[in-house]
């Protein structure tokens, strides 16, 4: 059962008289509980691609659903409520927020539940568990390591249980071994059920996936 499907999707950008076109009538299905990796050369569109399913941009043309819901005909308040209840992010320059500790960075997608208050804490507790980070949850991520603070963003990406996690070259900024721990964990959590769409320009990351999806020139190959 396809989870995620792209019909003709089209993404330009206009700069003054010119426009560049970043994605380019793009037909894609993602199943549900499936894990792909989306490789392709610098500037070939596979973060804009990774942004439209996350409801952070809108495409130009085309229809693009998650669980049969047409992001294109979302209003931004409605286009909030589906990025909270369906998306967690994961990005390679992490944005934990320099003055909160590695518990509060968790909770943050929380602030914004409603009904979720009096059990915030558990459930950030509970994620940092799952990233075997618990036993730092009251460190800032200055006191993190590279490693440590990628698996805190992932603790947030999933915090809110979300079916789908968009991760943007999650082991971009660490070593070898670090990353090879990262993608275990994104490997433990397609185990559980969680649809996952990563970003990666390494062959070797890749085909910890279940599946290749390869982007050059906009288009898929």
């Amino acid at each position: 059962m396809s989870l995620i499907q792209l019909s003709n999707v089209t993404k330009a950008y206009r700069t003054g008289e010119e426009e560049y076109v970043a994605l380019n009538n793009i037909s894609l299905n993602i199943g549900s509980g499936e894990f792909a990796a989306i490789m392709g050369p610098s500037g070939s569109g596979k973060s804009t691609l990774l942004a439209l399913l996350g409801g952070l941009g809108r495409a130009s043309s085309g229809s693009l659903t998650v669980d049969g819901i047409e992001l294109g005909g979302l209003g931004p308040n409605k286009l909030a409520d589906f990025r909270r209840e369906y998306v967690g992010f994961v990005f390679q320059s992490f944005y934990l927020v320099p003055y909160l500790t590695a518990l509060e960075n968790v909770m943050l997608p929380l602030t914004v539940q409603p009904g979720l208050n009096g059990t915030a804490n558990d459930a950030a507790t509970e994620a940092l568990r799952t990233v075997g980070l618990e036993t730092k949850a009251g460190r800032l991520p200055s006191q993190l390591s590279g490693g440590e603070q990628e698996r805190v963003a992932i603790a947030r990406a999933l915090v809110n249980r979300p079916p789908l996690i968009l991760a943007d070259e999650p082991t971009g900024n660490l070593d070898t071994k670090t990353g090879d721990r990262v993608l275990d964990l994104l490997g433990g959590l397609h185990g559980k059920g969680h649809t996952i769409v990563m970003v990666t320009h390494n062959v070797e990351n890749a085909k910890r996936a279940g599946r290749i999806i390869e982007i050059r020139d906009g288009e898929v190959v």
